[in-house]
């Protein structure tokens, strides 16, 4: 069976497995304060262009929302983010297990606008009962989405300026930024993220590490204490060397962007393959993830030789399903997979 998922199926990268077993009997000081880490926050710091951001590293990404929202929000306050995004829908109540009420906004493709965020805060400021409801105190929104689109520059802006008119810090999910950066289209860049935006992390689970998310907070004073809230929800890795290893095994020459431009390059092919069989899709993506809108018969035919994943009915006869390319997928597997749509 070739596996088109999930993109946290392999390992690592081979330069983040020669790294770590390179250095793996060395003695370093533990919980991040070592010189791998320094170096990698350098490194990441310089790809932001922001030489006096903090970075901090955690092990993954449910972890890594939760705690970034915690250290966000005051007691009485909650996170918008789109009804279809992650800490809505695919974290088991992390953020409300924590004290913080996800409240979600409609969304058809993942984003949301900075209409609908204007639209949330003037509902809950004019209404006489606003002191006995949860407050809005933060945006979240994910780069790509859940359904693998992207944000424009443009759209990200309008955000941007809403959050700072109604003073919500605003936080990106980049568990899977690398492929959005590098996704056909795009016009955001890694610097562009960073001035927009309060705090978002570089995911590394889904795009080459092992495990392992880098949390860029542009502005410093925002994380004040993070790392007594890192500790405090069992992310500080005693080991930590080994987060700021990988990082810098990407980083270092650009790998991260390289392998990420890999995986969509190759989920493009698929996407072609699917349109030129004349298959209507759920989405629309150019980023890792692909999902097509299949008769039922073709998705049982594909079963036989291919793993992915079921998303949802369409009609009595079709299924929206899932296939997602990864930084480790072969060039051969997918062309495999294009000959057996095409047939």
């Amino acid at each position: 069976m070739l596996h088109f998922e999930c993109d946290y199926t392999q390992g690592a990268h081979p330069k983040v497995m020669e790294m770590l077993q390179k250095t793996n009997m060395e003695q370093t000081a533990g919980y991040g304060e070592d010189p791998y880490c320094e170096a990698a926050k350098e490194l990441i710091c310089s790809a932001c262009g922001k030489p006096d951001a903090d970075v901090h590293f955690l092990v993954g990404g449910t972890q890594t929302n939760a705690t970034i929202i915690a250290s966000v929000l005051r007691p009485y306050q909650g996170v918008l983010c789109a009804e279809t995004g992650h800490i809505n829908v695919h974290e088991t109540g992390a953020i409300e297990s924590k004290g913080h009420k996800v409240l979600p906004i409609q969304s058809f493709d993942g984003k949301i606008t900075g209409m609908q965020i204007r639209e949330m805060c003037e509902q809950h400021f004019q209404d006489v009962n606003h002191e006995h409801m949860v407050q809005p105190g933060m945006v979240y929104i994910s780069f790509p989405t859940e359904n693998g689109t992207i944000y424009s520059k443009a759209e990200l802006e309008e955000i941007s300026i809403v959050c700072q008119q109604y003073g919500l810090p605003l936080f990106i999910d980049g568990a899977r930024l690398g492929y959005g950066l590098m996704a056909d289209g795009n016009d955001l860049t890694l610097e562009d993220i960073t001035d927009l935006c309060d705090v978002f992390y570089i995911g590394g689970t889904k795009v080459g590490t092992l495990f392992g998310e880098a949390v860029v907070f542009p502005n410093p004073d925002l994380a004040r204490d993070f790392r007594y809230l890192i500790k405090q929800n069992g992310g500080m890795l005693a080991k930590g060397r080994l987060l700021g290893i990988q990082f810098l095994a990407l980083f270092e020459d650009n790998t991260y962007f390289k392998i990420a431009r890999h995986a969509d390059e190759l989920a493009m092919q698929i996407k072609n393959a699917l349109k030129a069989k004349g298959y209507q899709f759920l989405y629309d993506s150019n980023t890792n993830q692909q999902f097509p809108i299949l008769p039922d018969v073709v998705v049982q035919q594909l079963e036989k030789k291919y793993v992915f994943s079921f998303w949802q009915k369409v009609g009595d006869n079709h299924t929206a399903v899932r296939f997602c390319t990864s930084w480790g997928t072969k060039a051969e597997e997918v062309n495999q997979l294009v000959m057996d749509i095409l047939r």
